[in-house]
């Protein structure tokens, strides 16, 4: 935490100066007492004490402010502290997970994310707000033994005695603690992973009356979570007490061996009260040592879990040398592609060949996982090619910058997510700068103008969630909007009109081959209708393309083509060739 640490180290230092001080007024108060004392109590020299008590007073009224004030400076300080360095560790998570790889969200469960961007970033900052009271227990403790020394050698020996064993507790309790602490931050985290696919997942949930699995399996979670807590909890119970009396040893020594060191005359009772206050002010920090452990072992594992995702690099980032990819004709070409997902041992592609000229548009076809969308995944470089090179206008997709790339691509998934935003934000995403009739030019281009035109809002209205509050047709026809406002030279339809009815599909249909002219486009078919989009179509088949040219052409020469054509759910294609 170092560098985050340094961007705040003038705040940080004011804060343990002023903690610094707070402990000097503190160790001041007993010595002021214990003069007291002896100035109040007769002596043989001096039966009739002729210095009152005011000077006293003052001094410990003087101290009491000045430990005020110094508190509320150390305290404001380091929870601005610890509270910015919660912030920017959280920025810092989401700034790196927006730069991880699409094969990293692939492995790693949503709710795991969460979890470690929120409870585990939250257990360092507990951690971080509290650590230096240790430090400052630390040196007051060290400041009270110099103090004590000077009184008396013997007492303090007796005041510390017992320590020894409280540092050996410690180590015990921080070695027990600390694997309990990651099982404990591992189940709240999958705690988090159930919630969130519940939650995402509702609509399945409630169509298959899942409700009971769901809580059964939270269930389990949470009794995993309870039996590693109470066992973090137990660990405690029977460390932390021994850890806290301990020194109240000291107490009893100093008390013993000073009672009979002040009724020989070798201590006054002044002394004797300030090694006892010492004692007592020694106590304070071991009674919270226990606590103090606990937040640590669970901040380190935190730690560890927050690193594990900022220590992984990206795999796909600009290369040192990447070009703009500056107005793009859309010419794309896959020479020898081969493609394996991470984490599976069978190839989608082997040795694809592919050619899209400037304006032309190529439907894909092929059986489920034939690697279609792979294509579309593979020419936006969300994955890279184990080997050949997929190309744009002649440039390897490695070589070019991402943003300009992604500028230059524009993709239509068949699942299209939107924001819990305006329908003007949704579809303006890629364009935010865009005016409201380039964005309605958009929406009418989907054939959704009309509709949204028809709301009490109109483009202001918010969808939910995922914009489940709007159908499926509507869903995509938004997506559609938001892709073709950004105006890309390759438009990517991955079946972009499944969810839409028949008559809503050719209005888009008609809209899309009039902004198709002059733009490369491809398709990926997963249904008769849209291969009527195609000038040609390609049969994908064992990660090649093994068959190429005009609809009705493969229909009449390809034995493939048919028979991928009969397992497709639309009969109106059908009926048109």
């Amino acid at each position: 935490m170092a560098p985050l640490v340094r961007v705040r180290q003038g705040r940080l230092a004011v804060a343990l100066a002023a903690s610094a001080l707070g402990v000097l007024t503190t160790l001041a108060v007993p010595v002021v007492v214990g003069r007291a004392i002896d100035q109040a109590l007769p002596t043989p020299t001096d039966p009739i004490p002729t210095t009152g008590m005011a000077p006293f007073v003052v001094a410990l009224v003087l101290l009491g402010i000045a430990r005020a004030a110094c508190g509320f400076v150390a305290r404001d300080g380091l929870a601005r502290v610890a509270f910015g360095l919660e912030f920017d560790l959280r920025a810092l998570i989401y700034e790196h997970l927006s730069r991880l790889s699409f094969s990293f969200y692939d492995r790693v469960q949503t709710g795991q994310l969460v979890s470690r961007a929120n409870s585990d970033v939250r257990s360092v900052q507990m951690y971080l707000a509290y650590a230096p009271a240790l430090v400052v227990s630390t040196a007051s403790f060290a400041v009270a033994v110099v103090l004590m020394v000077r009184i008396h050698l013997g007492l303090t020996v007796a005041a510390v005695a017992a320590l020894p064993g409280v540092y050996a507790l410690g180590v015990r309790l921080r070695k027990e603690l600390f694997p309990l602490s990651w099982v404990v931050q591992a189940h709240l985290a999958e705690i988090a992973t159930v919630v969130d696919e519940n939650v995402t997942g509702t609509r399945v949930v409630k169509s298959f009356a899942g409700e009971g699995r769901q809580i059964a399996l939270l269930e389990r979670a949470a009794r995993r979570l309870q039996w590693a807590t109470v066992r973090q909890f137990d660990t405690r119970a029977r460390l932390g007490p021994a850890m806290e009396n301990l020194p109240r040893i000291g107490l009893a020594l100093v008390l013993l061996y000073g009672g009979v060191l002040a009724i020989d005359g070798q201590v006054s009772i002044g002394d004797l009260v300030v090694f006892s206050s010492y004692v007592v002010l020694l106590q304070a920090p071991f009674r919270s040592l226990g606590f103090l452990l606990m937040l640590s072992q669970r901040a380190s594992a935190s730690a560890q879990r927050i690193y594990e995702v900022l220590d992984t690099e990206p795999e796909i980032v600009d290369a040192p040398d990447a070009i703009e990819l500056v107005e793009p004709r859309g010419d794309v070409e896959l020479r020898q592609v081969h493609f394996t997902y991470p984490g599976r041992d069978t190839p989608v592609l082997a040795g694809l060949d592919l050619r899209l000229f400037a304006g032309e548009t190529v439907a894909l076809v092929g059986r489920t996982g034939a690697g279609k969308s792979s294509v579309a995944r593979l020419l936006t470089r969300f994955y890279d090619v184990d080997a050949g090179a997929v190309l744009i206008d002649g440039h390897d997709v490695r070589t070019v910058t991402l943003a300009s790339l992604r500028r230059a691509v524009g993709v239509v998934v068949d699942e299209p997510f939107l924001f819990s935003d305006t329908l003007l934000a949704n579809i303006a995403y890629g364009r935010p700068d865009a005016s409201l009739d380039d964005v309605r030019r958009a929406a009418a281009a989907a054939g959704v103008d009309d509709f949204i035109s028809a709301l009490p809002r109109g483009y202001d209205t918010v969808v939910g969630e995922r914009g489940y509050t709007l159908s499926g047709g509507q869903r995509q026809r938004i997506a559609i909007a938001r892709t073709l406002l950004v105006d890309p030279a390759v438009l990517v339809l991955d079946d972009a009109t499944s969810a839409v009815d028949a008559e809503r599909e050719e209005l888009i249909h008609d809209a899309l081959r009039t902004l198709m002219a002059g733009r490369t486009t491809l398709v990926i078919a997963h249904r008769l209708s849209t291969i009527a989009l195609a000038d040609r179509v390609v049969l994908l088949d064992g990660g090649r393309a093994v068959a190429d040219g005009p609809h009705a052409e493969l229909l009449a020469r390809e034995p493939r083509y048919a028979e991928v054509l009969s397992s497709l759910p639309d009969e109106r294609v059908a009926v048109r060739r």
